[in-house]
Order: structure tokens, then C-alpha cells, then sequence
């Protein structure tokens, strides 16, 4: 089946520079429907998590939310924005339980140990999509046994027609929309995320262009 998928430039990514990154911390409460994502994921996370590693932690926003659900556990944050770093050292100065890393997803994972779950919130998408499918299999091989991978995601819309409605919905158009983003279709990362090995593959949550996609890693290796 073929879906329509958005024409970004593979080459830009915004989310370096200062401006981009505080201009969406300004507007993130504003993303419809964004908390019922959040809350879905909330819902499938493990009783127990040891540790867990959030992905393009941004402002910290589901780092937060994690941590407050589960508040015994240790926390990896990830960003390369150094203007998203700043908020989150901040606001996690003296959190002997939360660790902060530099690191551009982009490029492999560095050594991070293992994890119960991995979360990500609106991050993978700017990435090129070959990047989306092998940085998928580094999460695999970080979690441990029976543990999860929750991505609430930015992903491409099957039709043109749709993804215009999607962005009118953020007072935005083709010609305003982030040149960063690399949207994908759900089905097509649910087949990855089932080929790496992930069971309960699913989209547990979805409005337009938002969707939250899930998969648990089996308890021991067949």
C-alpha cells in the first residue's frame, strides 16, 4: 500500500539552533490533544521500571510525567539541543536519580546501560527515516527482558489532503510547517518495530498525525 509521505530536505534539523527550540517549548501545551497521548502512555508503562532512557527529552516534558508516575526510578534524559539541555539541567540540578546526556540521535546511541523502558516523545521523526529503522534496533537491544518501547509520534498523514488538516489544526500550512520533520506512516513502523522482534506491536493511541506506537521486548530470547 502506498501512502503519501511529506518531501523533506534529509539535511535539516532546526532543532539545533536556540530559536527553534525555545519558540516550541513556548507552544508544546498548545498541541491538541497532546495529553491524551501521554496519558495512553502512561497507562502501558511496567509496574516497575529500574531505569528508564527518554529519547529527545526536549523541556523534560514526559521525562517529568515518567518520573512522577514512577518515582523510584532512575532516569536517562537525552537531548543535542543545548538551549532543551539547559531546561533540563535546571530543572533536574541535584535529581541524583536523573542523568543528562548530550548525544544527537542521529548518530548510534552511546553506552547507556540497560533500560525497562525506553520513551520518546515527538523526537524520532526528525530523523531520516533509515536512521528511525536502525536507532528502533539499538532500543531493542537496550531493553531488558519484558520491558518497553513507548514513541509518541509525529507521523506522516495518508494523504496530502489529511496532512493539510492536520496542520490547520496547529494554525500552520505546508509553507510554515517544520522543514525538520521526516514523517512516516504508522503501518510502516509497526512493521519495523515487529521485525526487530518487538511483541504487542501496536498504535495504542492516535488523533491525525499524532500517535503513540509500542512494542515490549520478550522476556528471554527464543
Amino acid at each position: 500500500m502506498h501512502t503519501w509521505q511529506s518531501h523533506s530536505d534529509p539535511d535539516v534539523n532546526l532543532w539545533s539552533t536556540t530559536e527553534h527550540s525555545k519558540g516550541y517549548l513556548q507552544r508544546a501545551d498548545s498541541i491538541p490533544h497532546r495529553r491524551e497521548g501521554e496519558a495512553t502512555l502512561l497507562e502501558f508503562l511496567p509496574e516497575r521500571i529500574g531505569r528508564f532512557l527518554d529519547l529527545g527529552s526536549g523541556g523534560g516534558r514526559l521525562l517529568g510525567l515518567v518520573k512522577a508516575a514512577r518515582p523510584d526510578a532512575e532516569a536517562v534524559a537525552v537531548d543535542f539541543s543545548a538551549a532543551m539541555l539547559d531546561v533540563l539541567r535546571d530543572a533536574y540540578r541535584g535529581d541524583a536519580k536523573t542523568s543528562i546526556v548530550e548525544h544527537d540521535l542521529s548518530t548510534p546511541l552511546p553506552e547507556l546501560g540497560k533500560f525497562d523502558a525506553v520513551i520518546s516523545s515527538f523526537a524520532i521523526h526528525h530523523v531520516t527515516h533509515e536512521r528511525k529503522r536502525s536507532l528502533y534496533r539499538e532500543i531493542f537491544d537496550v531493553i531488558n527482558p519484558g520491558g518497553v518501547f513507548l514513541n509518541l509520534e509525529h507521523v506522516a498523514s495518508a494523504t496530502a489532503r489529511l496532512h493539510e488538516g492536520f496542520l490547520a489544526q496547529l494554525d500552520l500550512t505546508p509553507e510554515t510547517e517544520d522543514p525538520s520533520n521526516k514523517l512516516l506512516d504508522v503501518e510502516q513502523q509497526l512493521g519495523w518495530l515487529r521485525e526487530i522482534g518487538f511483541l504487542d506491536v501496536d498504535c495504542h493511541w492516535k488523533w491525525r498525525e499524532l500517535a503513540l506506537l509500542a512494542g515490549v521486548k520478550p522476556e528471554r530470547s527464543a
